[in-house]
C-alpha cells in the first residue's frame, strides 16, 4: 500500500503544474457547488424562521363559555399536527392590536365596546406547516359549533411552499450541472496523466503488473485531488461567507458534518472520474 501511496504522490510531482490546475479547477467546481448550498441552506433557514408564523386561528362566538373553550382546546391538542394551542381572550386581542397596529392606536380608543373576538391560535409541528395540512386543519376546526370563522392564509402557506420548492430544485439542478462539471475536469487531468505515462506503464505491463496494479495509484491520485479540491472549496466557502456575514446577519455556515460531505463528494467524484477515465485510456496503451 506505501508504494500505491507513493506513487500516487509522486503523479503529483512529475506534473506538478497540471495537478496544481485541476486541483483549483475542482475546487472552484465544488465552491460553486457549496456556494448555492449555502444560499439553499440560508433561504430554507429564513423560511423556516418565516413558517414558524404558520398558525390556524379560530375566532369564537360572543358568549363562549370558557368550559366549552378549555375542552376544545383539548380536542385541540390531540390533533396529530398540531405543536401548541393559544387561547386569546378579548382583551388580550385588543391589547395586541394596539401594540402591532400603532397607526389605528386611536381608532381603537374611541370604540366603547371591545370590536375584537377571543380565539384560538393553532400552532403546527414544523414538517406540518405547509398549505395542504393547514387547510386540512382549518377544516376541522370550522366543525366546532361555536366557531365564527377560521383564519389561515391560505394564499400566503401556497407562496411559502412554492418557495421552498423552486429553492430546492434550483439548488439541485445547479449542484448536479457543477457536479458533473467537475468530473469531466477530473478525468481529463487524469486522461492527461495516463498518456504522459504511456511508456512506464507499458514497462510496467512488460515486467507482469496487472492492470489492477497499474490502475491504483491513478485512482488513488484522482481522490487526493478531489480531497484537496474538496478542502479548498470548504476554505472559499467560509471565507465567502464571512464577507457576505457582515452585511447579511444570521448567516450560518456548514456543520461539520456537512463540510465533510462535501470533502467525500469531491473524493468520490475524483475516484469515479479516474476509475472511467483509467479504464477507457488504458485499452488504448
Amino acid at each position: 500500500m506505501s508504494l500505491v501511496m507513493r506513487e500516487a504522490l509522486l503523479g503529483f510531482r512529475r506534473a506538478p503544474v497540471l495537478s496544481a490546475l485541476s486541483v483549483t479547477t475542482i475546487a472552484f467546481a465544488l465552491f460553486v457547488v457549496g456556494l448555492f448550498s449555502l444560499v439553499a441552506l440560508n433561504l430554507q433557514a429564513a423560511l423556516d424562521r418565516v413558517g414558524e408564523r404558520v398558525e390556524v386561528v379560530m375566532y369564537l362566538r360572543r358568549g363562549t363559555p370558557v368550559e366549552a373553550t378549555m375542552l376544545a382546546m383539548d380536542d385541540i391538542q390531540r390533533f396529530p399536527e398540531v405543536a401548541r394551542v393559544e387561547f386569546v381572550t378579548e382583551e388580550e386581542a385588543l391589547l395586541r392590536a394596539r401594540e402591532e397596529l400603532t397607526e389605528f392606536r386611536d381608532i381603537f380608543d374611541e370604540f366603547h365596546d371591545n370590536p375584537l373576538p377571543a380565539s384560538l391560535q393553532v400552532h403546527l409541528l414544523p414538517e406540518h406547516r405547509n398549505a395542504t395540512t393547514v387547510a386540512v386543519v382549518a377544516d376541522r376546526l370550522r366543525g366546532f359549533r361555536f366557531a365564527e370563522d377560521v383564519r389561515y392564509g391560505g394564499d400566503w402557506v401556497e407562496n411559502l411552499d412554492r418557495l421552498r420548492g423552486i429553492a430546492g430544485g434550483v439548488g439541485l439542478l445547479v449542484g448536479l450541472a457543477f457536479a458533473m462539471t467537475a468530473v469531466i475536469i477530473i478525468g481529463t487531468t487524469i486522461r492527461m496523466t495516463v498518456l504522459q505515462r504511456n511508456r512506464e506503464i507499458q514497462i510496467m505491463r512488460l515486467v507482469g503488473a496487472t492492470d489492477g496494479f497499474i490502475r491504483l495509484p491513478f485512482l488513488l491520485e484522482g481522490a487526493l485531488k478531489g480531497a484537496l479540491g474538496g478542502l479548498a472549496a470548504v476554505g472559499l466557502n467560509y471565507a465567502a461567507l464571512m464577507a457576505v456575514s457582515r452585511v447579511l446577519a444570521d448567516s450560518r455556515f456548514f456543520t461539520l458534518l456537512e463540510a465533510g460531505a462535501i470533502v467525500l463528494f469531491g473524493t468520490a467524484l475524483g475516484f469515479l472520474a479516474s476509475a472511467v477515465a483509467v479504464r477507457r485510456h488504458l485499452r488504448r496503451v
